[in-house]
């Protein structure tokens, strides 16, 4: 199944599909339990007539074992059902998950449109919803049994009172299913509304310091309480709905038991039914009502199941950004990525080449063309959305399999991404690297204050997004781990923003060494004029073009825009 093929009721019944073994058996123990408990008024009126009434002391001993055999039966096969129907549940709302965060996290990207918090809600909380559809199945099984179970036991003791619960039922459960598409509605707009107001919270976690900095801290929080307002008034008209419609089956549902039970008492009065059959027919009713209401509750929980899958199915289905080709890692050649010609956003026929043993500076007056350039190389453009052509030791990047582009060029990202856990497991990615390596690395890029100003040095723990860290000590580790890699072209884009000008100075240098190989080449998108000292040449972009290019000193001591730029 390709991922254009997925949509909402594609999931529903992958779920119950994937999930089918625990939902036979749950459905086969939910559906023994309401057929036994649809017998106990049965077996009770029998006890009646024919032990109470005749006072057979013999017949009543072995009724009260029959009736204490039957909740036996009843109690084990709903703990047993309930209990694997939840397990499915579980199961597949788990494998849900993994399943969004495998195409969130896939290399090549997605088109599904939704931002960070959006994906955190849909993992958290579509993923539980449309899982739902599995307890439906067995709920709306075991309540039809039920239903069955008791209008053949009323057919038994009167044919017309049996044929109304079987014409009645159908046309309730019909009567009810009318608000289904509505509960559909709402329960979607709720979840929209939250997974909006979650994604803005994320937004404004994320970037809390710079609100700070900026004084916008009350804009911000203004915003953030309207949103979460606009999701209260979605979820209370999601809730106002649910609510009428349990009112609905409820009030229908008690109108429907208390015909019954009138009609059985006149026939009582008439003669036509004995008292144990009267007790029989008035249990059924009663009972009758738990049933009903519950394929009630059934179209509720499917309403919420089919509008959470649907999201499910926008990040399931999403094509990725990028299509990449097969082939595998290239031959290392002395031009190990160069631009050919290539035109993307502001860029505009940008021709650049970065040879083996070199380290690139690359400055761009104008920030957003710095951004589309780091997108190009980091793999993030699809090749339909640029024209030219980006080769990686001398192949088109389209042609490489995306492993194969990115085990040659790695691109640190400006907002440095760090994760819960130990130092040592942020710069290794979690593999087998020597601890030697991993100092060297943290000197290189002038960040061992991080390592001497905690006793446990590489053990340190951080907190999540590395909260526990400075700017500058997240931007250096981000910087530490890129150099671990050790990537045969490693491209930074502004790695030195939120550090001093003495440290800045230092990491330059161990930047400079550590690099420094025949084999190796760097790409430095900045404006740092430490940074750019230590480049071998720049290249120099304005309104798309590269418009200069030679060693920094000498662009220093020729061009006043750029001697402006970088010495501001």
């Amino acid at each position: 199944m390709t991922v254009a093929e997925i949509s909402g009721s594609v999931v529903l019944r992958r779920a119950l599909r994937r999930q089918r073994r625990r939902v036979v058996l749950g459905i086969v123990l939910l559906c023994a339990h309401q057929a036994t408990e649809a017998l106990v008024p049965v077996a009770i009126g029998v006890i009646i007539d024919r032990a109470v009434a005749t006072g057979d002391v013999t017949a009543l001993l072995l009724s009260l074992a029959g009736l204490a055999a039957l909740f036996t039966a009843l109690a084990f096969a709903y703990r047993t059902g309930a209990r694997l129907a939840y397990a499915a549940v579980e199961h597949e709302a788990h494998t849900t998950r993994v399943e969004i965060v495998r195409s969130a996290l896939d290399p090549r990207g997605h088109r599904s449109g939704l931002r960070d918090g959006e994906l955190l809600s849909v993992t958290a909380s579509d993923a539980e919803l449309s899982a739902l559809v599995v307890r439906v199945a067995g709920l709306t099984a075991a309540a039809l049994t039920a239903i069955v179970v008791a209008a053949v036991a009323l057919l038994v003791v009167d044919v017309p009172l049996g044929l109304g619960v079987l014409v009645g039922v159908p046309l309730l459960v019909v009567a009810l299913q009318r608000m289904a598409p509505l509960l559909t509605r709402r329960s979607t707009s709720q979840q929209e509304a939250l997974a909006a107001t979650t994604a803005l919270a994320v937004d404004l976690v994320t970037g809390l310091r710079v609100l700070r900095g900026i004084g916008a801290q009350d804009h911000a929080a203004r915003r953030y309480a309207g949103a979460s307002r606009h999701a209260l008034d979605v979820t209370l008209r999601a809730a106002t709905t649910k609510g009428l419609h349990l009112g609905l089956t409820t009030m229908v549902n008690g109108l429907f038991l208390a015909t019954v039970a009138g009609v059985a008492g006149w026939l009582a009065l008439q003669g036509r039914l004995t008292i144990g059959e009267l007790v029989a027919v008035v249990g059924l009713a009663q009972f009758i009502a738990e049933p009903v209401q519950t394929l009630g509750y059934c179209v509720q929980l499917f309403a919420m199941a089919r509008a959470s899958a649907a999201r499910v199915a926008r990040v399931l289905g999403a094509a990725p950004v990028l299509a990449p080709g097969d082939a595998g890692p290239p031959t290392p050649s002395p031009s190990r990525l160069a631009l050919d010609g290539v035109s993307h956003a502001g860029l505009d026929t940008v021709n650049l080449n970065v040879r083996a043993g070199e380290i690139l500076g690359v400055l761009a007056y104008d920030p957003s063309e710095a951004e589309a350039l780091v997108a190009l190389l980091a793999g993030r453009v699809h090749h339909a959305d640029y024209r030219g052509t980006l080769y990686v030791d001398g192949v088109p990047v389209e042609d490489l399999h995306i492993d194969a582009a990115r085990a040659v060029v790695l691109v640190e990202p400006h907002d440095v991404a760090l994760f819960e856990g130990t130092l040592r497991a942020n710069l290794s990615a979690d593999a087998h690297v020597d601890d030697t390596v991993l100092r060297a690395a943290v000197r290189a890029a002038a960040a061992e204050d991080v390592l001497t100003a905690h006793p446990d040095g590489l053990d340190r723990r951080l907190t999540e997004r590395g909260a526990n860290l400075s700017g500058g000590q997240r931007q250096r580790i981000g910087l530490a781990r890129a150099l671990v890699a050790d990537p045969p072209v490693l491209v930074l884009h502004n790695p030195t923003t939120a550090v001093d000008a003495v440290t800045e100075a230092l990491l330059a240098e161990g930047l400079a060494s550590v690099r420094a190989a025949d084999t190796r080449a760097t790409v430095l998108i900045t404006t740092s004029p430490a940074l750019l000292h230590v480049t071998h040449r720049v290249a120099v972009i304005d309104k798309g073009r590269v418009v200069a290019e030679g060693p920094h000193e000498r662009l220093l001591a020729i061009d006043t825009r750029y001697r402006e730029e970088v010495l501001r």
